[in-house]
């Protein structure tokens, strides 16, 4: 099978769909009307979102929370569900909290996936599988967390005839910063096509606060770096992504970073593979 080149940057643009122009308050008003008709023609009654405490599910929380408004307002019994998803005790638990208070969804669900985590965990090892070492098992583990939510929020959506939302955007998108089918699993993505600068700017147009919108993005998924900001891994800024992103010229080794890592990542974002048909046509 041929390797894939590596792509140019407007080839990576098109391909996460990101925009030229942009307008927070247009964009607000773009995506909140996709979610309620989205909502609408689905026959589904709910959007089910967890809740971390960073921009990202703060801006899409909004999102959904006013799209649910908006279809109760024409006649609709829809509502949205926030869960939150610690793994035992959150170290920002206090800013998880502030989020749902600015969101103000119409219901909350509180699931620690620590003990169906652990559980996992043991079970793997106790199966003799060489998990490595401690760092290793550690950011598998971190994988674990992330689908073990995901199940979670699926489970709350098949109770209530819902959808579950992701937070995914283009800058994690681009540098592959997801789990697959963790927190890349989901059946809406309101913040697809934004780089960061840009969720942060619809975040901002909602009013939120500014020390929400500004937080130092973290995925916070390995126990031994907790609150690991997500910069460290990429090894660039997200000032950097972003002007990637925008278009704009950036430095050669970071365009050389991000170009790699995009095609590094490509199978997280492609679709499941299959073999063509032998004879097509039939």
């Amino acid at each position: 099978m041929k390797m894939r080149e590596r792509p140019s940057q407007q080839q990576i643009l098109q391909s996460l769909s990101v925009m030229r122009e942009f307008d927070a308050e247009a964009e607000l008003e773009r995506r909140v009307d996709f979610l309620a008709q989205y909502l609408a023609r689905s026959g589904r009654r709910s959007y089910v979102l967890g809740i971390s405490g960073g921009v990202d599910s703060l801006v899409a929380g909004c999102l959904a929370q006013r799209a649910v408004a908006r279809r109760r307002a024409s006649g609709d019994n829809a509502r949205f569900i926030a869960m939150r998803l610690p793994y035992g005790q959150q170290r920002d638990e206090a800013e998880a909290a502030r989020c749902l208070e600015f969101i103000g969804p119409d219901e909350v669900r509180t699931i620690d996936i620590r003990p169906s985590v652990d559980a996992m965990q043991q079970a793997l090892l106790a199966a003799g599988v060489d998990l490595g070492d401690a760092k290793a098992e550690d950011f598998l583990v971190g994988n674990i967390k992330a689908r073990a939510r995901m199940v979670a929020q699926y489970a709350v959506a098949g109770a209530t005839a819902g959808l579950v939302v992701g937070t995914d955007h283009a800058a994690e998108a681009l540098m592959g910063f997801f789990t697959k089918h963790g927190d890349g699993a989901a059946d809406v993505l309101p913040l697809a096509g934004l780089n960061k600068r840009r969720v942060r700017a619809v975040g901002f147009a909602m009013g939120a606060p500014r020390d929400l919108v500004m937080k130092v993005p973290t995925a916070d998924l390995e126990t031994l770096t907790p609150q690991k900001p997500d910069e460290d891994a990429f090894g660039v800024s997200y000032d950097t992504i972003d002007d990637f992103l925008e278009g704009l010229p950036i430095d050669r080794e970071a365009e050389r970073v991000i170009a790699n890592t995009y095609l590094a990542s490509a199978h997280k974002r492609d679709p499941a593979v299959a073999p063509q048909a032998a004879q097509p046509g039939l």
